[in-house]
């Protein structure tokens, strides 16, 4: 039996391990080629925008997009902002309506309640008991004044998948702007921006065995998808996203790409046979277990579980050697019930008895056999009052 190392981590949808090929790309940025990669007028800033623009094309990549459709960002909430508030400002007041999804991430739903602050119209589109939005719904919400339909990929917390595909052919054939919030996707399933008319996609290292503080967002080149600047600077990154970019996050973000394309179908049939196990034998030696989600359209990574009368804090409590969740981390602070498993139709009891368990390519088949059983054991006493 493989050598068991506790604590167990079993929540990749809140960040993932640095992949150790990842981090020796990104050593040499943190010491020898320390340059600035916009100073060009020797060879240290040579070196550093060299290995900026490496990334850039590692990027691209591994979503069919071209270089110079790549900006570096810190992460996938300021790429999400840049998309959703820059491109609706670009286009005020001739375009005023947007349209997303209730299960967005909170920085995308946040993001079109500011905008709604300053006068914009926002259409919060509803999810059926599967999480799948309605794409007839979709379309006849769309207006003459509509300026981008923003849908994620991967749900973070129930790792459902929207159809892309169908929304980007709508979107197309109304003029309007698709954007996607690809952080849980990028790297675990295929994309291709082109084939899925997807204008601007945002994707987040930390969620691809790269570091946290860097993202990068896609921009289609059209005359009418250039987003306005959040702030102002020095003009970096086609004058979107101003300031010094660092190269070592930007190499990790690269490599962490460019690993994810040779991996992805190794890390499915890994993670797919792990998550297989996980699922089933819960729901078969436990009863009162439901699983929340589309068991069909989905990330097989990421489960979402219910459990009858079993607190998800009494049942982390007693997890001890477990690391899961009971819901998105950007959230961990607010008392609020998940507005993901809200828009399922789970009430606040059934959500209060929730948590999210994320595999990943770490993940062994011996971490996960130990957590079943614990899982298991836990539940079955908390249940029986012990």
């Amino acid at each position: 039996m493989a050598e068991l190392n506790l604590p167990i981590y079993l929540d990749y949808q809140a960040t993932t391990p640095l992949d150790p090929r990842v981090l020796a790309e990104m050593m040499p940025y943190l010491t020898t080629k320390f340059g600035n990669p916009h100073s060009t007028n020797h060879s240290f800033g040579w070196q550093a925008d060299a290995g900026v623009e490496r990334a850039r094309n590692q990027v691209a990549a591994l979503i069919g997009a071209e270089e110079g459709e790549i900006i570096f960002t810190s992460g996938a909430t300021e790429s999400n902002n840049i998309a959703i508030k820059g491109l609706a400002y670009s286009r005020y007041p001739d375009k005023n309506h947007l349209i997303t999804v209730a299960t967005e991430h909170t920085c995308v739903l946040e993001s079109c309640r500011a905008l709604e602050r300053a006068g914009f119209e926002v259409t919060y589109l509803p999810v059926d008991d599967q999480g799948l939005i309605n794409l007839a719904e979709l379309e006849a919400a769309i207006t003459s004044k509509t300026v981008l339909v923003s849908v994620m990929a991967v749900n973070n917390e129930i790792g459902v998948i929207q159809d892309l595909k169908a929304i980007g052919a709508i979107c197309a054939g109304h003029g309007v702007a698709f954007h996607c919030d690809a952080a849980q996707a990028a790297g675990k399933i295929p994309l291709d921006v082109h084939d899925l008319k997807i204008d601007l996609m945002s994707i987040s290292g930390h969620k691809i065995y790269g570091p946290k503080g860097v993202g990068v967002l896609y921009i289609r080149r059209m005359d009418s998808i250039k987003p306005l600047p959040l702030f102002d600077g020095g003009g970096q990154e086609r004058g979107l996203r101003s300031g010094t970019l660092a190269p070592a996050l930007c190499a990790g973000l690269g490599a962490a790409c460019h690993y994810a394309a040779e991996d992805m179908a190794r890390d499915h049939d890994h993670i797919t046979a792990l998550a297989e196990k996980m699922k089933g034998r819960l729901l078969h030696e436990l009863s009162g277990v439901h699983f929340n989600g589309s068991e069909v359209a989905r990330y097989i990574g990421n489960l979402n579980f219910t459990f009858e009368h079993v607190r998800a804090d009494q049942l982390i409590k007693g997890l001890r050697d477990i690391a899961l969740s009971t819901g998105a981390a950007c959230s961990t602070e607010k008392v609020e019930p998940s507005h993901v498993l809200s828009a399922l139709g789970l009430d606040k009891k059934q959500i209060d008895c929730s948590v999210r368990i994320g595999i990943g390519r770490m993940t062994t088949a011996a971490e996960i056999d130990f957590a079943i059983d614990k899982i298991i054991t836990t539940v079955t006493g908390i249940r029986a009052g012990e």
